[in-house]
């Protein structure tokens, strides 16, 4: 009987950051008709059901209210969705944690969004000092730090070395094949950032670990290749199997007195992004990083996006790349266009992912009461977009016209220019 009664209250204090979203139909405004509570002032869904106007009917059998209410447009549907897409979400919080002496990790891979073929992501977190031990993998990695403060180690194919810190929204990149490590340096909380990969398949246990090669190597063979002669003491404390995170004593705070020879790569393998200066928009401010600026980065390139409250990210494509999507802050609502009249409607928060395949045309939009952080990365070494507005308002008018029905006084209003995030 007390779980009766404290049930409601759960539900809206679960639901108090998600506030009911307006969806929007070609009539005009619809908004969601559930019943609604009003905790602390804030406005919240209490029993959402798949009801909408004169269409759906509620639920008879149980219900897993907190996941329904953060996903709203897939319970009860815009009007102007249609077909079936299939899933282009899917929630961090889904994935399987690997626990390790030291940290954790979770990954999402086209195992867990079959449409996502071109990129996967790794969520990772390293207690201060701890490591993420020497690796190297078949794809291009790209990282964005979300906290905290990473050294990072690499050598190149030429001998060439990198060792170098990043720090909360920066950025790190290695080319496939390229040996690194990860180590959290002597702060409080240690660090935690994402790593994306250029291809879909990606899977964070199967990277090529030195502690794993090694100990499938004999003693013997390990004496020649090191020069020992006949000596294989030297191998007796080499682990027997692979450590993958593991802790160990920080590194010193001097970055320099880290290094073995100072840094001769031509490319550094780290970019300041959190000291870029914003390009400020109607509605918020985007950060645009490719391999103009990054050089190293031939890959993969990203949009890092703010939008104000009631904001929006335009109604935009990307030609010809692969968009994923982590959001970093706030509560949003996207809806993807897939061509031959398919569209769906997804429902975000922070912590979430999105999958938008090349060309498919799409806009997010803050239905939050916070500002909405985000990052869009794309497996290209160009950051490209083709805004609607703008296509619209640069394609002569009579045109636009013909098949819209937009007046002259509309058309010469539109941007010519993009405008990234609107209100």
């Amino acid at each position: 009987m007390l779980f009766r009664y404290l049930l409601p209250l759960f539900v809206a204090q679960s639901c108090l950051s998600v506030p009911a979203p307006i969806l929007f139909r070609s009539s005009g405004i619809d908004k969601y008709s559930f019943p609604t509570i009003t905790v602390r002032g804030v406005e919240s869904n209490l029993n959402p059901e798949p009801i909408r106007g004169s269409t759906g009917a509620s639920i008879l059998g149980p219900q897993n209210i907190p996941v329904e209410v953060q996903n709203l447009a897939l319970l009860a549907p815009p009007a102007t969705d249609n077909g079936n897409i299939g899933n282009l979400k899917w929630p961090f919080s889904l994935s399987r944690m690997r626990l390790e002496n030291g940290g954790w990790a979770r990954q999402q891979t086209v195992k867990d969004v079959p449409t996502a073929t071109d990129i996967s992501g790794v969520n990772m977190r390293l207690e201060p000092g701890a490591i993420r031990e020497l690796h190297w993998h078949t794809a291009n990695e790209w990282a964005y730090v979300l906290s905290g403060t990473v050294r990072i180690s690499t050598v190149t194919p030429d001998g060439l070395v990198f060792v170098g810190d990043v720090s909360q929204g920066d950025l790190w990149y290695f080319p496939s094949g390229n040996p690194h490590s990860l180590q959290a340096t002597n702060t409080t909380h240690g660090a935690e950032f994402l790593l994306i990969f250029d291809t879909g398949s990606f899977e964070e246990e199967n990277t090529f670990l030195l502690t794993d090669w090694l100990s499938h190597i004999p003693k013997d063979v390990l004496a020649k290749n090191f020069g020992t002669g006949t000596d294989i003491s030297p191998f007796d404390n080499i682990p027997t199997k692979e450590l993958y995170i593991f802790k160990a004593t920080p590194p010193p705070d001097n970055v320099e007195s880290d290094r073995v020879v100072p840094n001769d790569t031509k490319n550094p393998n780290t970019f300041p992004l959190s000291q870029v200066t914003p390009t400020k928009t109607p509605g918020g401010s985007i950060k645009r990083i490719d391999s103009t600026s990054f050089t190293i980065a031939q890959a993969i390139s990203a949009v890092e996006a703010e939008v104000d409250v009631g904001g929006m990210r335009e109604l935009h494509w990307h030609p010809t790349q692969p968009e994923w999507t982590y959001f970093i802050a706030g509560q949003a609502r996207m809806t993807i266009f897939a061509s031959s009249s398919n569209a769906q409607t997804y429902n975000f928060q922070a912590g979430d992912v999105a999958y938008i395949p090349p060309s498919f045309g799409h806009y997010i939009e803050n239905t939050g009461s916070e500002p909405l952080k985000f990052l869009e990365v794309f497996k290209s070494a160009l950051a490209q977009d083709i805004s609607l507005t703008q296509w619209l308002a640069l394609t002569p008018h009579e045109l636009v016209k013909a098949h819209l029905g937009f007046s002259d006084e509309f058309i010469s209003k539109m941007s010519r220019e993009k405008q990234e995030v609107v209100l």
